[in-house]
């Protein structure tokens, strides 16, 4: 009976552990996401602003040169912009990101900046594109900046909270 209750608590340790370890795991996806995204806008305005391409060209340039669920949609809406079904750019932006949003780890105010910058980038001149690439780009330096900051106390903080919060719950059900 005893060996039962220690393995109860060595499992139940185990799996809180573990749970600390996927939340800060979890922390560090969203910078690598955060990051892949400011990697795609930068060469987003390459396309725009050096190779002159239409939007579509360039959406669908950078998403083939990249990977992973950013790159996928891009694809879509390029692909939705060359079917030209009379809807606006800043639309068809925003109904994407909102198909893609669990698989793309963004904070709720991060997909609101997303979304306002798909709503000024689709209609703009050259030189406005340009100013609102580079405002963007600020934006996610901030957010990048700041999860960098505070990723390794955030990283060992649910570790350690997941670790203890197993050992409380084994003394509390033992």
């Amino acid at each position: 009976m005893i060996w039962l209750r220690i393995a109860g608590c060595m499992l139940v340790t185990a799996s809180c552990g573990a749970l600390g370890i996927l939340k800060a795991r979890q922390w560090q996806a969203h910078r690598r996401m955060l990051e892949q995204l400011r990697r795609m806008i930068y060469l987003l305005r390459g396309e725009i602003l050096y190779a002159m391409s239409p939007l579509d060209e360039a959406l669908e340039r950078v998403g083939r040169k990249t990977d992973g669920p950013a790159a996928a949609w891009f694809c879509r809406v390029a692909e939705r912009l060359k079917q030209q079904n009379g809807e606006t750019f800043a639309r068809i932006w925003r109904e994407e990101l909102d198909r893609q949003a669990k698989t793309m780890l963004l904070s709720a105010r991060e997909r609101t900046e997303l979304a306002e910058f798909g709503e000024h980038l689709g209609y703009l001149d050259v030189g406005m594109q340009e100013r609102t690439i580079a405002l963007y780009l600020e934006q996610l330096d901030l957010s990048i900046g700041f999860l960098r900051e505070h990723e390794p106390e955030r990283t060992r903080m649910c570790t350690c909270l997941g670790i203890m919060g197993g050992l409380f719950l084994s003394v509390i059900l033992c």
